[in-house]
C-alpha cells in the first residue's frame, strides 16, 4: 500500500492507474493502439489512464457520453484522446478509430429492473453492435460473476469451467453480453477474453464502502448474502489489462476477484473495529452466496497486490472523513436478481 494515502480523487486516480511491471512488459508485446469503450464509468478513467502509463507511445482512446466533465477533462490530462460517443448509435460507432485493442466496459446494472427494453439493449444489443465493428482486433469485454448460480460457501465459488445460471434479467442480459462476443468470435476469428469481475473496490465505491456507510449511519447490515469476492480496482485494471496477452477464439473466460472467501459479518466486524463501532446485523447466512474462484487468474497473472487490511485502512477513514463517494451501492445482498 501507499506510504502516503491520497486526500483527494486527483490522488487516488493517480495511485488507481499505477500500472505493475508486469502490465507494462504485456503491453510492449502487444502491437497497435487501444480504445476504452465506456470509459466514463467506474473502471474506465484509471483504466484509461494505466494504459497511457504503461504504453506511452500508443495512442489509448477514451469512448463515452461522459457526463461527468470533470472526469473527461482528468482523463484527458493524462495524454488519452477522448471520443464522445454513444455507442448504441452505429453511425456513431461506425466513427470510431481503427484500432487493433479494444476493452468493452460499457453496460447497464442499476435501474435494470425499472427498465428491462434498455438493459437487454445496453447488455446485448450494444455488444453485438461493438463485436462486428471491431471483428479484426483483439478484444477484453467485461461481464461479472453474476452469471454463476449461488452456489454453496463450502464449495470455494464457480470456475470458468463451470455452467452459468444467472438469477434475474439483469444477470440473464450479461449472459447475453457474453454469448454476443462468443458468437462473433467464433463466426469472425476475433481473439477475445470475457472477464468476469466482482466485486471491485476503491476508496469512493464497492463492499467495502457499502459496509462503512451502514455502520456510521447505524444501519441493520443483511448477512443473508453471507459471504463475497473483493479485489482492489487498482489490481482489478493490471488483471484486465494483461488480460489481451490470453485473448483467443473461442473466447478466453477469466475470473477476476481476490482469492479468498469473505464473510460479510467478519468484514463489518472488522470495519467496527477501525471506527470505533459496533455493526448491527439482521438475518442469518443462507447456505450459499454469489461467488467466483479466482484460482486461474492468481495462477496465471499472481495475487493481487493489494490485502484485504491494506483496502480496509485505507478506505474507511476515507469514507469517515466525508471524501466523495459514488454513491453507487453494489447491492451484492441482492438475491431475487432485482438491481
Amino acid at each position: 500500500m501507499k506510504d502516503v494515502l491520497p486526500l483527494d480523487e486527483r490522488g487516488l486516480e493517480e495511485w488507481l492507474s499505477e500500472p505493475l511491471a508486469a502490465t507494462r512488459a504485456a503491453l510492449q508485446q502487444i502491437e497497435g493502439d487501444v480504445a476504452v469503450l465506456g470509459a466514463g464509468g467506474k473502471m474506465g478513467p484509471t483504466m484509461a489512464m494505466m494504459l497511457k502509463k504503461a504504453a506511452p507511445t500508443k495512442t489509448v482512446y477514451a469512448v463515452s457520453r461522459f457526463s461527468d466533465r470533470q472526469v473527461r477533462q482528468r482523463i484527458e490530462e493524462h495524454g488519452v484522446k477522448i471520443v464522445e460517443a454513444d455507442l448504441l448509435d452505429e453511425s456513431a460507432l461506425r466513427d470510431l478509430p481503427e484500432v487493433p485493442n479494444v476493452f468493452y466496459l460499457a453496460g447497464m446494472k442499476f435501474g435494470a429492473a425499472g427498465n428491462q427494453p434498455l438493459t437487454w439493449a445496453m447488455n446485448v444489443h450494444m455488444p453485438a453492435l461493438v463485436a462486428q465493428r471491431y471483428q479484426q482486433s483483439r478484444i477484453v469485454a467485461l461481464s461479472t460473476g453474476n452469471v454463476y448460480p449461488f452456489t454453496p460457501l463450502a464449495g470455494g465459488g464457480p470456475r470458468e469451467t463451470d455452467l452459468p445460471g444467472p438469477v434475474g434479467e439483469y444477470a440473464q442480459s450479461c449472459l447475453g453480453r457474453e454469448r454476443m462476443f462468443q458468437h462473433f468470435s467464433q463466426r469472425f476469428g476475433t481473439p477475445v477474453t470475457l472477464i468476469r469481475l466482482n466485486y471491485a473496490n476503491e476508496l469512493r465505491y464497492g463492499i467495502l464502502v457499502d459496509l462503512t456507510l451502514k455502520i456510521l449511519h447505524g444501519e441493520l447490515i443483511d448477512v443473508t448474502m453471507g459471504a463475497v469476492n473483493l479485489i482492489w480496482q487498482g489490481d482489478a485494471n493490471n488483471y484486465i489489462i494483461r488480460a489481451l496477452t490470453i485473448a483467443k477464439s473461442p473466447p478466453t473466460i477469466l475470473n477476476v476477484t481476490g482469492p479468498e472467501m469473505l464473510h460479510v459479518r467478519d468484514l463489518a466486524g472488522r470495519i467496527g473495529k477501525v471506527l470505533g463501532t459496533e455493526p448491527r446485523f439482521v438475518s442469518q447466512e443462507a447456505d450459499t452466496a454469489l461467488l467466483s474462484n479466482a484460482s486461474q487468474c492468481c495462477g496465471l497473472f499472481g495475487r493481487p497486490a493489494m490485502s484485504l487490511d491494506e483496502m480496509i485502512q485505507a478506505i474507511v477513514p476515507w469514507v469517515a472523513a466525508g471524501r466523495p463517494v459514488l454513491s453507487k451501492p453494489t447491492k451484492y445482498a441482492v438475491r431475487d436478481g432485482k438491481f
